[in-house]
């Protein structure tokens, strides 16, 4: 029988402009929570995933992705293997696929969040998969209307933590028996499993991020 193989799709790195996380550091720990494999999907830059690449290994994959702001909102693209230079909307999606990637709309219902890409039924074709599980989602009615919207389009659906500290890796993430991650998110053979990230997490993040910008250097 297959292993069943547990992976959080979404978490940033020190390379995001509201992370702090070293990549080396995130797949330690991950791996210590008994994850067998991240995404690294940092804000518009792939650097986080390439460095946390070097230390995959066979039984801990690394999936190089990131969070694309265009000017509709946030895509994630995960199997990237070069940076996406694109910021309107449909050429970043046509990146992705160009390189072989896989489009995907984070938190697509969160109406909390000023970067959330608006996902119409009219752009169903477009995507590859739904976020329908993010642990910073703060009302858990965004990730279910995600779900439904899934479900009604006949979508692949994903999930993550959308990590930004060391406490939050591995609070969202997929579980599957597949040993193909790709295939498993197209064909749709996942379990999503996850719990909310506290609020107090939000607060950091933004602190974080002011404190970044206020003096051009990262935290420690």
């Amino acid at each position: 029988m297959r292993r069943e193989i547990r992976i959080d799709l979404h978490i940033h790195s020190k390379y995001s402009d509201d992370g702090v996380l070293d990549p080396c550091e995130i797949v330690r720990i991950a791996q210590q929570r008994g994850l067998n494999g991240v995404a690294i999907t940092d804000h518009n830059t792939i650097r986080g995933g390439e460095e946390a690449r070097r230390h995959e290994t066979d039984r801990f994959a690394v999936i190089v992705g990131a969070e694309i702001m265009t000017d509709r909102g946030e895509i994630t693209g995960l199997f990237l293997s070069r940076e996406v230079r694109a910021r309107r909307w449909r050429d970043v999606i046509d990146d992705i696929k160009a390189q072989g990637g896989i489009v995907v709309v984070p938190h697509p219902f969160d109406l909390l969040r000023r970067s959330t890409f608006r996902f119409t039924d009219d752009l169903v074709g477009l995507a590859d998969a739904v976020e329908g599980f993010n642990s910073r989602c703060v009302l858990q009615r965004f990730n279910r209307e995600a779900l439904r919207f899934a479900d009604r389009h006949n979508l692949p659906v994903i999930a993550g933590s959308d990590a930004h500290l060391a406490s939050e890796i591995g609070l969202g993430g997929v579980v599957t028996r597949s040993s193909d991650i790709r295939e498993a998110i197209a064909d749709n053979d996942l379990d999503l499993f996850g719990t909310r990230s506290p609020l107090l997490n939000h607060a950091r993040t933004k602190a974080c991020k002011l404190w970044q910008r206020a003096t051009g250097r990262r935290m420690p």
